[in-house]
Parts: C-alpha cells; sequence; structure tokens
C-alpha cells in the first residue's frame, strides 16, 4: 500500500550527476561540469571520476552493512562527493500497519537538523535586512521578557532559556490535553515565571525553544506562516519537491509514522505542532540539494557563512562547539567537522557537511536507533578528520 503523502506531488528533479556515468572519457579532464542539484542555486563543483565513485561505492557499502544492516534500519542513507550520489540505501516502512515502505522519495522526520534550515533562513534573512542578529529578541516579539535576548544567542544557543518540552510539565504552566503552539511557547515565556538556565549570553545551552522563538521571528518579518516561507524561500527554490513543514495534527497519518526499535508505533502528543526546531519531513535527496546550495553564494553569502561555520562558546575546553544552525568538533590540529544531529520520538537523523571536502553524508531514521548517528565515523575516509575510536566503536 502506498502511503499518501502530506504534500502534493511534483515532478522530481533528477539527480544529474549520480546516474549518469561517462565512459567515453576520464572526468577527471572535466573539473567545471556543473552539479545539477540545488534548483534555481546549482553550483559548479568538479565532477567525480567514475573510478572514484566505483572505488568509493564499494568502501561505503560495506560500511553501511556493517553499522547500519537494511534487514533491520528503517529509514536513507546518502553519502555524496561534490553533489553527486556515491551510494544510497532505502529500507524499513513509513507505515509499518498499512505496508508503506520506505523509497527515496519518502518523507522522514528530521528532528533537529531542522535547526540548520531554520538557520539559514533567518540567514537569508538577514541578507535582506529584514533581521539583525544582535539586536534583542524583544524588537521583533514584544511579548518576549528577557531584554538582553538576542536572535544571535538565539541561533547559537546562548539565550539561557529553559526547552519547552520541560517548562510545559512544570504544575500549572500547561494543559497536556492541549496542543501547543509555537505563539502558545512565548505566551508562557511572557506570562509564567519559568525562570532561566543561565543568564543570556554567558554559557551554551542547547535548547529546542530558541528555534521555536526563531520560527517566530521570521514569522514577523515576513508577515507569513513558517511553512509558507521555507516553501519559498527554500523548499521550491532548491527543488526539495519531497520536503515540508507538519503543522497539523489532523494530518498526522498522512506523514511518515515514528516508531520504537521494536516496531512499536508512538503517538503523535501535544508538543508535536511545534516547528522551526524540528517538524521538518525530507529526504536524504533533497537534503543533499540543500546542503550543496549553501556552497553558492547566491544562496548564502561567503559573509553569512562564515557566521554561520564558526564557534561561539569557549567557557569549556575541548572540541565541541556550535556555530549558528551547526554542530562542529574543533580540533587542536585545526581540522573542522561540521555536522548536525537530531531526535524527536522515534526519528534520528544526521547531516554532515565536510565542508572543504564538499562531502556529504546524511542518515534518516524513522524507527529508534542509534546507528543514524554512526556517520561520524565515515567522515576519515573522506578527508583529514583525526577522530580516534575505542576498539569497540570501531567494531560496532
Amino acid at each position: 500500500m502506498k502511503l499518501k503523502q502530506y504534500i502534493p506531488l511534483f515532478s522530481i528533479l533528477l539527480l544529474v550527476a549520480c546516474n549518469k556515468k561517462d565512459n567515453s572519457r576520464d572526468s577527471d579532464n572535466n573539473p567545471n561540469d556543473t552539479a545539477l542539484l540545488a534548483g534555481d542555486f546549482s553550483i559548479k563543483l568538479p565532477k567525480v571520476s567514475t573510478r572514484f565513485i566505483s572505488d568509493n561505492k564499494a568502501f561505503v557499502e560495506r560500511f553501511y552493512n556493517k553499522h547500519y544492516n537494511a534487514s533491520d534500519y528503517s529509514g536513507g542513507f546518502l553519502v555524496a562527493k561534490n553533489g553527486q550520489i556515491i551510494y544510497e540505501n532505502y529500507s524499513g516502512y513509513a507505515y509499518k500497519e498499512k505496508g508503506a515502505k520506505i523509497t527515496e522519495d519518502t518523507p522522514i522526520h528530521i528532528a533537529s537538523v531542522s535547526k540548520m534550515i531554520t538557520a539559514v533562513t533567518v540567514m537569508k534573512l538577514a541578507e535582506e535586512g529584514k533581521i539583525k542578529f544582535d539586536l534583542p529578541v524583544k524588537n521583533y516579539l514584544p511579548e518576549f521578557p528577557y531584554e538582553k535576548t538576542t536572535v544571535r544567542m538565539l541561533l547559537n544557543h546562548r539565550s539561557g532559556l529553559r526547552n519547552y518540552a520541560y517548562f510545559t510539565a512544570d504544575k500549572g504552566v500547561w494543559d497536556k490535553k492541549k496542543t501547543l503552539t509555537n505563539q502558545d511557547v512565548l505566551t508562557i515565556l511572557a506570562t509564567k515565571n519559568v525562570g532561566l538556565e543561565s543568564q543570556p549570553g554567558t554559557r551554551f545551552g542547547y535548547c529546542n525553544t530558541n528555534y521555536a522563538l526563531l520560527a517566530l521571528i521570521i514569522e514577523k518579518v515576513t508577515g507569513k506562516k513558517y511553512p509558507t516561507v521555507m516553501k519559498e524561500m527554500i523548499f521550491e527554490p532548491l527543488g526539495m519537491t519531497h520536503t515540508f513543514v507538519f503543522d497539523d495534527l489532523k494530518k498526522k497519518d498522512e506523514v511518515s509514522q515514528s516508531y520504537k526499535g521494536n516496531y512499536l508505533r508512538l503517538a503523535f502528543e501535544f508538543l508535536d505542532q511545534v516547528y522551526g526546531d524540528k517538524n521538518i519531513y525530507s529526504t536524504p535527496r533533497d537534503l543533499l540539494k540543500f546542503d550543496i546550495a549553501t556552497y553558492n553564494d547566491d544562496f548564502l553569502s561567503q559573509e553569512m557563512k562564515a557566521e554561520m561555520f564558526k564557534g561561539y562558546s569557549y567557557e569549556r575546553k575541548g572540541t565541541r562547539n556550535y556555530g549558528l544552525g551547526v554542530r562542529m568538533l574543533e580540533f587542536e590540529t585545526g581540522q573542522k567537522y561540521f555536522f548536525h544531529n537530531g531526535w524527536w520520538h522515534g526519528n534520528t537523523s544526521s547531516l554532515v557537511t565536510l565542508r572543504k571536502d564538499t562531502v556529504s553524508i546524511i542518515a534518516l531514521s524513522n524507527k529508534y536507533t542509534h546507528k543514524t548517528y554512526q556517520t561520524k565515523k565515515l567522515a576519515p575516509h573522506f578527508g583529514d578528520y583525526p577522530f580516534k575510536f575505542s576498539k569497540e566503536e570501531s567494531d560496532e
């Protein structure tokens, strides 16, 4: 049985480079061939040779079989170099009770990988002069109670705010029989004394509330709902035809479902209508288009990329840091590894963007598993990333 999609069916923009093989010439001699992967924002990247694809496909396939195992994994997995797909695999069920299998066109909840897309939207609006990073949130959302918190602090998780998933559980704060919205999150902050985890700007504290508020700021400065803005500014221009924002629990049976590791279906709940921090459904192929577009200076300026891919939190020693909507590891040797993982209910996700190697590694699952996060172990194959895995980790 075919799963009814929540979005209209559009013509699929074919990933030209992934399916074509030119055996008549060595493609390494044509370094400026265009990878048509990002809709209106395609970018010229060196065409990958057929030998490179063949050799690395075999390696990645072995990696997938070792760490993921299609007989147990429910979701999608993709690896690409210069926007050209080296290997992809789709397995499991989008809606097991209906027999709907996952294919390359099946949108899956990408959890906190949504934050990357929200952050890029904010940055594009900043380029248009509609948002300024260092202005107080209160300038855009007058109800917001904390005067020292800026937009940048929401983006890099230095706001000190508490997670709405936690403070809505406080006594007398919210009736869990009612569906929570982004505006409700703001109203609670304005009217209930939920307090702060830390003073604004003093330390990193990963918090979904930050991105729920960023979605409201996007709505305020555009005069449109967040799902509409995302469609008009990101999804349609990039040809992400199987990507959408889920914002209506009445249509919960029209999207891919979420499962425990034993395929016990998880119910939707009162937190499942808040967006910005989560609630984008997408596919590995669509996320590849998004990743490739971020290399294009017309889609996102060099100035904004410099803001996005730098660390902001150095209170504690270590390699972990966070930019604007992206996690990173900053090694003492100078290498930087950029990624974002996600988890919501049974959905887990990982998008790795190896910037200096133009390699994309994407894994999505709707059946709870930590296997999704094995993406990190593939990075050293494509570049100089000095990860130190224990023997146990290496054997997983």
